[in-house]
């Protein structure tokens, strides 16, 4: 037998030799059988769009090493990071062949994770999650470069007010929008509609492009006694850029919420969940002016009949508030009318309000 033969390295027996080459095998073979780290890819970016809440469009891309029960939460950026599209459907499903798409409001930048069943993501952050604690992978994009995105601006009351045409899930739910139900007219009304186009449910809403802080709001507005069960009315105060999940939110809002038989409108210093922060009352028909004054702790609600508030008008309801008062910061004033989903009792359609008149005072 000829001998064995080891070069550059000091004589060893068979035994030996054979044992290594076994464990170099076995090494080989194991290291081919291990899984490739998860990622997940973005291959479709939407454009960039710093007013992206006005604005959707769609994202699209991978989950390469995903596991069974595993999905996409979506983030965009717009100042702070949003989940999309919406905050109480976070979730995108990953599909046999690994792919996933859904729609996104626009912002500068788009965020995607790749997370494990059970993972509960933020409503908003000021930076991503990462991995760990349920995060399994992350990828985050600059928007496209793009032509801006010019959104439909009506002038009411002597302010500007930038229309929604992305949907928004005020309300529990998903509401689409549509900037052909809102319009003024040769007096100067504010018109807001919810009607069906194209077979598709379609809500109205405006915006203030401006922050008022402190003061006196007040809406006049023309009888909203026809509502449905389901339909909502909406003018309220709104600060939605916070880093936190907390809503610094002030609201008139005209609805019976899904019951005909309960009352018809309703003050609230959200969150609405708290008793303390909720006053219902019933609102007859005909023109009222509703009105909110804001101070430093404390928020005073009243509705009175007609379109003159001062003195000697007939007061239908009020209400101070003293609790959990916000301060001002970056509020702006938002008018809407929309469909209250969770009541699946939706109204006959067209439905119409009129807002005559929206004053301010400091």
């Amino acid at each position: 037998m000829r001998p064995f033969i080891v070069i550059g390295c000091a004589r060893k027996n068979p035994a030996e030799i054979i044992l290594a080459l076994a464990a170099s095998l076995l090494v080989g073979c194991h290291s081919g059988d291990l899984a490739p780290k998860p990622s997940v890819q973005i291959t479709r970016v939407p454009p960039s769009n710093p007013g992206g809440p006005e604005q959707l469009d769609v994202i699209e891309g991978q989950a390469i090493g995903a596991k069974p029960g595993d999905q996409i939460v979506l983030f965009a950026r717009s100042g702070l990071w949003w989940v999309q599209p919406y905050a109480n459907q976070p979730y995108t499903k990953i599909q046999p062949d690994l792919s996933w798409k859904n729609s996104t409001h626009l912002g500068t930048e788009y965020g995607a994770l790749l997370v494990e069943p059970g993972y509960r993501p933020p409503f908003k952050v000021a930076t991503l999650p990462r991995e760990g604690n349920g995060v399994v992978a992350t990828a985050t994009v600059i928007g496209r470069p793009g032509a801006p995105i010019v959104s439909k601006v009506i002038h009411f009351s002597g302010y500007d007010w930038m229309v929604r045409t992305a949907g928004s899930d005020r309300g529990g739910e998903p509401n689409s929008f549509d900037a052909e139900n809102v319009w003024t007219d040769a007096k100067g009304y504010l018109h807001l509609r919810m009607s069906e186009r194209d077979g598709r449910w379609t809500c109205g809403e405006v915006n203030l492009t401006r922050s008022l802080g402190y003061g006196t709001y007040k809406f006049v507005v023309q009888d909203t006694g026809h509502l449905g069960p389901s339909a909502v009315m909406g003018m309220f105060t709104v600060d939605e850029f916070r880093a936190d999940n907390s809503r610094i939110e002030l609201d008139v809002e005209m609805s019976r919420w899904g019951n005909a038989s309960s009352r018809n409108a309703q003050y609230v210093v959200q969150p609405f969940y708290v008793p303390e922060n909720v006053s219902r009352f019933n609102a007859p028909s005909g023109r009222l002016t509703h009105t909110i004054r804001w101070e430093p702790g404390k928020t005073s609600f009243k509705t009175v009949r007609g379109a003159d508030s001062g003195p000697g008008s007939s007061t239908v309801s009020e209400h101070v508030f003293t609790g959990g008062i916000p301060a001002p910061a970056a509020e702006t004033v938002p008018i809407d009318l929309y469909d209250y989903h969770h009541s699946r009792n939706s109204a006959a359609l067209p439905v119409e309000v009129v807002v005559e008149k929206f004053e301010y005072l400091p």
